[in-house]
């Protein structure tokens, strides 16, 4: 690796103070506050889990446009999924058609599980499935330590600080270098020399604000969203991010600046300040991640979602949609801004990613939204899944508020 990348001298004494320390329990049950009360405040209200049940069921958790169940609805034609269907054809339970792969599979209907206690439980709570999402979307980032080792053998850690630092050589002496003006070195230092306090709040943020950040937009975006599609199309944009930066921390593991020898001059001011995440610790979590950084690719999403929120480039609302004010568009397009730039330099400071592990976080998210229809043809195994369950997939809450639900997830 190019000599130049390395720093000589001594890194700033750290003189800062550590801030407040949650207790082990302290982020998950802020997290479960956050579900929580999103559960409470999407909840079907005027349906009763014991009661008699007085509305249908989206018949699928990806895809469908249909809100309402099978055996309530009028006619069927299998070619169309999203037609409704008679009694009579209800009570055969006709099979879903679906599109996988360019080919159409027939799946089973699980609607006849509708009034089981389980599916009336969903239908109340329709928010549940959300958090089903997140556990699985979770699950996949704890794999990819365990899948990376299996594939880089001899030397998992020599492979990625070989990565790490021909990012650095690559910001720093390529042709791309006119991208990154001030190093992650520089950055790192202006805080260290004289404003160490403030990398103290900026290593608290890093550890405290993913994920529980996350969850609450995730949250607050299901509850506020003008539709269901709306919603549905960050949340599988944001699925799809997840999975694409899968398979790059498996394919191409990648040491943060934090772990690069002493020599580099990075100083990891989140453990030197005590400041770690649960969700970020223990031996299933991937240190060597750092490409690209799902930090700033969340944060880059929300940011965008919160300008569309704001809808001061759209000519046109939704149905239901009404046109913010000034003040609303200033406050939302203030977070769409402030959010991600707060991350960036948070990222950055605490030198736990590159300038690159942003960029690239920034493509990533963006060929998710365009492809997140993708995440489609899944259905027929949510549909194998509804049926081995016996479970009947609820009618999203989400739009009720502007007087329509339902549509496709």
């Amino acid at each position: 690796m190019d000599a130049n990348l390395t720093i000589s001298g001594v890194p700033p004494q750290w003189n800062s103070k550590p801030m407040f320390h949650l207790p082990p329990w302290g982020e998950p049950l802020v997290v479960l506050s956050i579900l929580g009360g999103a559960m409470f405040l999407t909840r079907r209200r005027n349906f009763y889990i014991f009661g008699k049940r007085k509305e249908g069921y989206n018949d699928s958790l990806l895809g469908s446009d249909s809100g309402t169940l099978s055996d309530n609805l009028l006619a069927h034609d299998v070619d169309n999924d999203h037609d409704s269907q008679d009694g009579l054809s209800a009570s055969k339970y006709i099979p879903k058609k679906r599109k996988c792969c360019g080919m159409h599979v027939y799946t089973p209907n699980s609607s006849r599980f509708a009034t089981r206690f389980h599916s009336r439980i969903l239908q109340k709570f329709p928010f549940l499935i959300e958090m089903f999402y997140w556990i699985i979307t979770y699950l996949f980032y704890r794999m990819a330590k365990a899948i990376s080792t299996r594939i880089f053998t001899t030397s998992i850690i020599d492979v990625a600080q070989a990565h790490g630092l021909a990012i650095l050589d690559f910001e720093q002496f390529s042709w791309a270098s006119f991208l990154f003006p001030i190093t992650e070195y520089d950055v790192q230092h202006w805080f260290m020399d004289g404003h160490q306090t403030a990398l103290t709040v900026l290593n608290r943020a890093y550890a405290l604000i993913h994920i529980p950040g996350t969850v609450g937009f995730i949250a607050w975006y299901y509850y506020i969203a003008p539709s269901h599609p709306t919603f549905a199309t960050i949340r599988r944009t944001l699925t799809l991010s997840n999975l694409f930066a899968f398979l790059i921390f498996t394919l191409y593991p990648c040491m943060p600046p934090r772990l690069l020898p002493p020599e580099y001059g990075f100083l990891d001011s989140v453990r030197h300040d005590k400041a770690t995440s649960i969700w970020m610790s223990g031996d299933f979590v991937n240190s060597l991640a750092a490409m690209p950084s799902m930090h700033f690719g969340y944060a880059f999403v929300i940011g965008c979602t919160m300008v569309y929120h704001a809808g001061i480039f759209r000519r046109t609302l939704e149905k239901g949609e009404t046109r913010k004010g000034s003040w609303g568009k200033t406050f939302y397009s203030f977070i769409g801004i402030g959010y991600p730039s707060l991350i960036l330099i948070t990222i950055v400071a605490t030198a736990n990613h590159y300038w690159m592990d942003a960029l690239i976080a920034m493509i990533v998210a963006g060929v998710a939204y365009l492809c997140n229809g993708i995440i489609l043809t899944l259905l027929p195994l949510e549909d194998l899944l509804l049926w081995v369950l016996r479970l009947e997939k609820p009618t999203p809450s989400t739009g009720e508020r502007f007087g329509h639900s339902g549509g496709r997830i």
